[in-house]
């Protein structure tokens, strides 16, 4: 592995990747479908084309007048609602195929996508949409499936026709009107702000869609489903989520609005801006790379060496006179650290672990050498000093109350609290300290929902009650609290299962249900077919639920920071850190760089060209690509994840450290793309003052790219240790604090009965036995028996009424 590591280092390219909500629509749609599906296709167009027949006489689709398609698209809904089950399925095929695009009528993949999108918007004009919704409401319930698919002792494809098929369609619906186009028409763009208040009103069975979805994983995850088709599931839920919720532009947009809205001052930068405007840093090191580099150098040094001693007897072309020249003059800046001091050597390029003494001809004064071997990287990889840092530096009111307490103990003797206006006594630098603190002083609206929390917690009665937006967000949260736990432990064993460090256990959840055929290979090629398949399989469930975990984190951060605390606390209790350090911890070269795709297979390629023959040379070839998209967004939402978990936390920063995080980290800095490697080297900030000097001092070149990519708190001493978190850490007592504030928020906004302590009491007689009590329908029915049962035949000691107690 570490000759890998090494030939990937060297040989690993900058990534011409840019990061954003989704990839390119054919891509992500293609992604939709399993290629065992592939025969599935032609199923569609038969029952399509057998049922269009009748009805169009004679005449393509494409051909008819949009009322005619509007009358043939009412006809199938109207078949939709017949009760034989297998009728059903044919129309809900011809249905699929219509939002397919009609791709036998089509000559090249741009034409399938431009008919699948006019058929998407017409099928959701006509209604189709709830069908499909109260269609797969019944699938759902459907016990006799579910307990037929708990009883089998392998499931297929065959298991999950009908949910595959209403879920094929929906999310062709929901991915493709979620995309704007520039000549979309105006009725259109009404019916996307239509469709996408839908999704995220409780208009279905007084929920949200999303919570539709979110049962179904549970049940899946409770092996009580085991046939759904969770692939599809997590891509419907992910881009629903994305549709009605918004992608990373809303939110960036979002949060300078809800800035606004709080009179706090402008944003300095766009971040996503910034991040795509970075450029990659070369990887440190390797183990590997450096004894190669230091036996290249001992090489050199006997060639000059035997170079010097030909000099001396004659028989050298250097006996010329050569200039002399100092040593310091011949390091470039790839051979010695910028930052480093003259008397520290950096051990990454140093060589005395190989040779313990020193050659004398490399004191002072040397002969001019001979051309050095061929460096490791090119000489365009030089380290470049920036012209200035990328981002802007930030302080806390908290880093300022901090500095002033400690510069009042030191020259006054004593603190004024949270006071960061007096500065009497202080010394003039501190007074200038302070004003450049203060000049870049960042308040976040997590920082003032916090604060306001409190207050309306101290003073319920006099602040009154709290006007809550009827966001989306917030009716997700809504709907999503009494299960959230369950939720997200969902999501955590799809991520595990589908995890390519992850073995195979006995009791883990099966997620191949959606892409296993009924009867298995029998051929090399179809084995290798379909090998590539699981693990396409794999890496697209990695993707929906990294992007889907990723979202809801940033919306609920910035909807109110408690709810993010209670995904991000559910999360931590159910190991996601250690699963995704476990996650980064293989060849992540190799995972970026993996061609599990058949080009030739994917949609809509198969279903305009002439499918070629497959080889199994064709099959490893895979294609022409430099690095997988999917995946390589995958490991950027981890890493974010990972980052929106730990930061400001110690105790979570600890668990980094107690899981010896640093090394796996400082690895997945091989991969040459500047957004990755940020959140890498954030991770690795945080933690470095755990780390130890020994760790810091040979590990230079990922100090100094921290400090040229990462954002700087002015009086954080990160790179030295000396903070006053540098403590002993109890996980339990900080987790425990959080929950509590967490419970005091989710009791004082959603709990009904919250004011029960408050609520003035009636001690009128007359007005408590003349309020209308609501009775059940059958009360009267029973009354007589209920009254001969309870209180007739009850002996009452009427004389105990009168002791005293």
């Amino acid at each position: 592995m570490q000759a890998e590591d090494m030939e990937s280092s060297m040989e690993s390219p900058n990534l011409e990747f840019e990061y954003g909500d989704t990839d390119s629509l054919a891509a992500e749609l293609s992604e939709l479908y399993s290629y065992t599906e592939e025969p599935e296709f032609a199923l569609n167009r038969d029952y399509f084309e057998e049922d269009f027949r009748s009805h169009a006489r004679g005449r393509r689709w494409t051909e008819l007048t949009l009322e005619e398609q509007r009358s043939y698209v009412m006809r199938l809904l109207d078949a939709l609602e017949v009760t034989d089950r297998d009728k059903r399925l044919k129309v809900a095929r011809a249905i699929l195929y219509l939002a397919q695009g009609v791709f036998d009528e089509c000559d090249t993949e741009v034409d399938v996508l431009h008919w699948s999108r006019h058929n998407v918007f017409l099928l959701y004009d006509m209604g189709i949409f709830t069908a499909l919704l109260e269609l797969l409401s019944m699938e759902i319930d459907n016990n006799q499936a579910c307990s037929s698919a708990v009883r089998k002792p392998a499931i297929s494809l065959a298991d999950s026709t009908e949910l595959r098929v209403l879920l094929s369609i929906m999310y062709l619906m929901v991915e493709t009107i979620r995309g704007q186009t520039e000549d979309d028409r105006p009725e259109w763009r009404t019916a996307r702000e239509a469709f996408k208040n839908e999704l995220g009103s409780p208009l279905y069975n007084g929920e949200p869609f999303a919570l539709l979805l979110f049962t179904m994983v549970t049940k899946f995850c409770s092996m009580n489903a085991p046939h759904f088709p969770m692939k599809k599931v997590l891509l419907l839920l992910w881009k629903t989520i994305l549709f009605t919720l918004g992608g990373f532009e809303e939110l960036q947009e979002m949060k300078v609005r809800g800035r606004e809205r709080l009179r706090l001052p402008p944003l300095t930068e766009d971040s996503i801006k910034v991040v795509r405007a970075m450029r990659a840093a070369s990887p440190p090191a390797s183990a590997m790379e450096l004894i190669e580099q230091q036996q290249q150098q001992k090489r050199g040094r006997r060639s000059r060496r035997s170079a010097f001693v030909d000099s001396l007897e004659g028989d050298s072309p250097f006996t010329k006179k050569q200039p002399l020249v100092k040593q310091d003059s011949l390091d470039t800046y790839n051979e010695r650290d910028p930052f480093k001091n003259d008397e520290e050597e950096d051990p990454e390029d140093a060589d005395s672990g190989i040779e313990g003494e020193v050659d004398p001809l490399d004191r002072d004064v040397i002969i001019q050498p001979p051309p050095p071997p061929p460096p490791l990287r090119p000489p365009t990889e030089r380290v470049n000093f920036p012209k200035g840092l990328p981002w802007a530096p930030k302080v806390r009111e908290k880093d300022i109350e901090h500095f002033l307490e400690t510069s009042r103990n030191k020259f006054i003797g004593f603190t004024l609290g949270n006071d960061t206006d007096t500065l009497v006594g202080l010394p003039r630098p501190i007074h200038e300290s302070v004003k450049t603190l203060k000049q870049h002083k960042y308040v976040s609206i997590a920082e003032v929902q916090i604060k306001k929390e409190d207050e309306l917690q101290q003073c319920p009665m006099s602040l009154g009650e709290e006007e809550v937006a009827e966001t989306p967000t917030e009716m997700l949260y809504l709907g999503m609290l009494p299960n959230l736990s369950q939720y997200v432990i969902a999501l955590l064993k799809l991520l595990l299962a589908a995890a390519p460090t992850s073995k195979a256990k006995t009791d883990s959840i099966n997620i191949l249900a959606d892409v296993l055929p009924e009867e298995m290979p029998i051929t090399v090629l179809q084995s290798m077919k379909l090998g590539i398949d699981v693990n396409r399989h794999k890496e697209i469930l990695v993707k929906a639920i990294s992007a889907l975990l990723l979202l809801l984190l940033k919306h609920f951060k910035l909807n109110h920071i408690y709810q993010f605390e209670i995904v991000s606390q559910h999360l931590v209790f159910a190991n996601c850190i250690p699963l995704i350090l476990k996650f980064f911890n293989q060849n992540i070269m190799s995972y970026i760089s993996a061609k599990n795709g058949i080009c030739v297979l994917d949609f809509a390629h198969c279903v305009v060209h002439e499918m070629p023959e497959l080889t199994a040379e064709s099959l490893e070839a895979g294609d022409s690509n430099q690095f997988c998209w999917r995946n390589l967004f995958s490991c950027i939402n981890l890493l974010r994840i990972l980052n929106k978990l730990t930061k400001w936390k110690h105790s979570r920063t600890m668990m980094l450290v107690v899981f010896k995080s640093a090394p796996i980290l400082k690895r997945a800095l091989k991969v040459k793309q500047a957004m990755m490697q940020l959140y890498v080297l954030k991770l690795l900030k945080i933690q470095t003052k755990y780390l130890g000097r020994q760790w810091r001092k040979s590990n230079m070149k990922t100090m100094s790219a921290i400090y040229q990519k990462v954002r700087h708190r002015l009086n954080d001493d990160w790179a030295y240790g000396n903070d006053i978190d540098a403590r002993p850490w109890d996980f339990q007592a900080e987790e425990c604090a959080l929950r509590e504030s967490i419970e005091k928020f989710n009791s004082r906004r959603y709990d009904k009965n919250r004011n029960g302590d408050f609520a003035p009491v009636d001690n009128c007689l007359q007005s408590v036995l003349g309020q209308r009590v609501e009775l059940p329908e059958d009360f009267h029915y029973s009354y007589e028996m209920w009254l001969e049962r309870e209180v007739f035949s009850q002996p009452i000691q009427w004389e105990g009424l009168l002791q005293q107690p």
